[in-house]
């Protein structure tokens, strides 16, 4: 517990001097807590290493996978140009519902799409429906889906795409092969298909915060995307 409370006290200390004060931000969490949507939304520092990130790519058409209630996608969409677009997918009905709402109130409705239904569903339907390739995608959705989700998203990614994973270190549990969390399973078999995958070029970094400790991964697609 000591640990925690000086990791969440430096995040606080960053926050302070490198954010600026968002009331809309600010509301998006208060909309999501009042909902009762579970408090997993990427910490405020992490929310602005996507939009630099985003910003540092130029990224017109971003996909997330795992909007939540849309704190992390406003992030993201804030990133975007004039002319830029956000497709997010969400399995819960209720989390799409507070997300839409959070989206409105940021004025950042014209900008994103929510897609209801499970995420593997809704990436094949983006194939179908011709969806330009992305050049941004974030992974923050159910573990043991990750390696079908990382398979799509090289899919639908253009050559030159940022892919980051979330949520990849488990308190340090993605080290055990005999782990009983399917989560962690997931986790380690995404790990897998990275190291062997000649599309994309990967790293994954530990963090420790007001989140606890986890990481992400962080990679670039390299060549063009054959199934």
């Amino acid at each position: 517990m000591e640990e925690q409370n000086k990791w969440s006290n430096v995040d606080a200390y960053f926050n302070d001097r490198l954010l600026a004060a968002d009331p809309v931000l600010d509301a998006v969490l208060d909309a999501n807590t009042g909902a009762g949507l579970p408090a997993i939304d990427v910490a405020p520092n992490q929310g602005k290493l996507l939009h630099l990130l985003a910003l540092m790519k130029g990224a017109s058409n971003i996909l997330e996978i795992g909007t939540l209630g849309g704190y992390s996608t406003i992030w993201l969409a804030r990133a975007l140009p004039e002319t830029g677009r956000l497709v997010s997918l969400e399995f819960e009905h209720k989390h799409v519902v507070v997300a839409e709402d959070n989206l409105r109130m940021a004025g950042l409705a014209d900008k994103t799409e929510v897609i209801e239904g499970p995420a593997l569903d809704s990436l094949a339907l983006l194939e179908a429906r011709g969806y330009e390739p992305f050049d941004f995608i974030f992974i923050d959705a159910d573990k043991p889906n990750n390696p079908h989700y990382l398979k799509w998203a090289l899919k639908l990614a253009r050559p030159g795409a940022v892919i980051v994973a979330d949520n990849v270190v488990r308190d340090g549990e993605v080290i055990d092969p005999g782990s009983a969390d399917d989560r962690v399973q997931g986790i380690r078999q995404f790990m897998e298909l990275l190291s062997a995958e000649p599309r994309i070029d990967a790293t994954a970094i530990q963090t420790v915060g007001s989140k606890g400790y986890d990481g992400f991964v962080l990679g670039i697609v390299t060549t063009q995307n054959n199934p």
